[in-house]
């Protein structure tokens, strides 16, 4: 985990900027369909895990309003330093250092969850998923964003190709290849839909919903907790 870490230390001052180059932009499009679909009110209390440089976050935090409060949540202090400094006009939104897998906040704090690329990079999956559940109050959902596996052997190449040929050359030319080589190892080690559905009801949640974009190299999954 401390690897993991001190990759996002080391390449937070170019993310924003990579992620836009490398998605094309759409990666912005995909934050704002995950938040859309939350059934998130004026004056919720969200939290983002795995925030990052917070671009979930804000989104969370336009949809609450300034009655309303967001946690941003990330284990590496460089991206949360990009992220407060991008967020001088969101008072509703507190930045927080701290692990996923053990979150500060006491049991069913929270009436949404978001996670943004962040469930691949985790110590363990399974206890993410858990303690998502604890933090959720009754009927509060999650909405996870990763990279996911297409179910066209077509697009699989694609993706491999993508990465291989696009992703890390790319991250190369701003001196961050080896950075960017996990990428492709941690997709493929990432459970595929029906696995990832199955571990989230394992853990209690329903209406699980598994939302494919771009074919499936990319996928929105929205679960809730129960009463």
């Amino acid at each position: 985990m401390t690897d993991v870490r001190a990759l996002f230390e080391r390449i937070a001052p170019l993310y924003d900027r990579l992620n836009d180059r490398l998605s094309f932009g759409l990666h912005h499009v995909w934050k704002q369909m995950a938040v859309d679909w939350l059934h998130l009110e004026a004056g919720a209390r969200a939290l983002d895990l795995c925030c990052g440089t917070g671009d979930l976050t804000r989104l969370l935090a336009r949809r609450v309003g300034r009655q309303g409060q967001v946690i941003g949540l990330d284990f590496a202090a460089a991206p949360l330093a990009i992220a407060q400094q991008r967020s001088l006009g969101y008072p509703q939104i507190q930045w927080v250092q701290g692990d996923a897998l053990a979150v500060p906040y006491g049991d069913r704090t929270f009436a949404a969850i978001t996670m943004g690329y962040g469930l691949r990079n985790v110590a363990s999956i399974p206890q993410a998923l858990r303690e998502m559940y604890r933090l959720l109050q009754p009927q509060g959902q999650i909405a996870i964003l990763e990279f996911s596996h297409p179910e066209s052997p077509a697009l699989e190449q694609f993706q491999a190709w993508y990465l291989q040929q696009w992703v890390v050359p790319t991250a190369q030319a701003h001196d961050f290849g080896t950075e960017y080589d996990y990428l492709w190892p941690s997709i493929q080690a990432f459970p595929k839909p029906a696995d990832l559905c199955a571990m989230i009801q394992a853990t209690g949640f329903h209406a699980i919903r598994h939302y494919p974009l771009l074919g499936g190299l990319m996928a929105v999954t929205l679960a809730e907790r129960d009463g």
